[in-house]
């Protein structure tokens, strides 16, 4: 019985064989494109994976440059921006608070410019006033770097003017005929040249320093005839609140010498909004400042004792969009 039922699977499984490949034979186009499907098929799988994994890839490859680019993103906490007078300056008409700013108030005058940044200002307020001297003070070593660059290369362009300006004369004198007319020449020469070294050179006039002005503890040596503050009033009072506002003021006054100056450009609220989460520290001042730029004005004379004030906002034009501020001078 056991070998009759082997015989007979054998002989079932053979018969099977055959009938199989019978239709092989018959339809060997359709038997390819099966093969070709599966084939395909895991074809497909394999790209899938390949894809999932390469996707996995980039993403990672994506958020790990998104992270290097914050690690590295710059952040100027306290408005000490690299390039400040780059866009805030119009190249063909100039520094438009200049046109603005009196004589009187620098000529001959001890002057301070409290947040100088790249000292352009501080260098164009000496060149055209003629002060005695000014000196430029940043929080950021960088910019106090970047202002006796800039130091250096008006120097150096002042220097040719004056030689330019030599040789002019010295051609004019050589062309003029007779005696009293050369030495006429001469006394022009003489005294021009007395003027402009009464100038002084710019080195002996301007000089900057590194120095965090409301958490400085270094002893006044001297006071002032006139002190700046332009558009930097937001940024001490959103690092250190409304005490380092107070200190700001309160040591300008001190500085100033009785009839002295300040020059005083505040930016308004809306821009305090803008800039408010540079850092925690300003996010945390911004939330609990009570003093708004409006009321500068009553602090400043009322507290802090000047005298008067006058507003020399509606002479300014020129100004780039958002660099419309009001600029006031306050009488001690």
């Amino acid at each position: 019985m056991t070998e009759d039922k082997e015989n007979k699977n054998g002989i079932m499984e053979r018969k099977r064989k055959r009938k199989q490949n019978d239709r092989n034979k018959k339809n060997p186009e359709e038997n390819q494109n099966n093969h070709n499907q599966d084939q395909d098929q895991k074809n497909a799988v394999k790209e899938d994976k390949e894809k999932e994994s390469e996707g996995k890839t980039t993403k990672q490859e994506v958020t790990s440059e998104d992270n290097n680019k914050r690690k590295h993103k710059i952040v100027f906490p306290f408005g000490n921006y690299r390039n400040y007078y780059g866009y805030r300056i119009n190249e063909v008409d100039g520094d438009p608070r200049l046109k603005v700013f009196e004589r009187d108030w620098f000529q001959g005058k001890d002057c301070l410019d409290i947040g100088c940044n790249s000292g352009i200002l501080t260098i164009q307020i000496a060149r055209k006033f003629h002060c005695k001297s000014i000196l430029g003070i940043d929080i950021d070593s960088d910019r106090v770097s970047d202002a006796y660059w800039h130091l250096r290369k008006f120097a150096r362009t002042e220097n040719v003017e004056k030689n330019s300006t030599k040789v002019t004369r010295l051609e004019v004198k050589n062309k003029v005929n007779g005696a009293k007319r050369s030495a006429s020449a001469s006394s022009v020469e003489t005294k021009e040249d007395s003027s402009a070294s009464s100038k002084g050179d710019l080195f002996d006039v301007v000089s900057f320093r590194q120095e965090n002005f409301v958490q400085s503890q270094r002893p006044s040596e001297k006071q002032y005839d006139t002190i700046l503050c332009l558009s930097v009033t937001k940024w001490i009072h959103l690092n250190w609140g409304d005490d380092g506002l107070i200190t700001l003021f309160s040591k300008i006054w001190r500085l100033l010498h009785p009839g002295g100056i300040l020059v005083l450009e505040p930016q308004p609220w809306q821009s305090y909004e803008k800039n408010r989460r540079v850092s925690e520290t300003t996010a945390l001042n911004y939330r609990t400042i009570m003093f708004r730029p409006e009321s500068f004005r009553e602090i400043l004379l009322d507290k802090i004792g000047f005298r008067r004030v006058e507003d020399i906002t509606d002479g300014l034009s020129g100004s780039k969009a958002g660099f419309d501020r009001p600029i006031f001078v306050y009488h001690k």
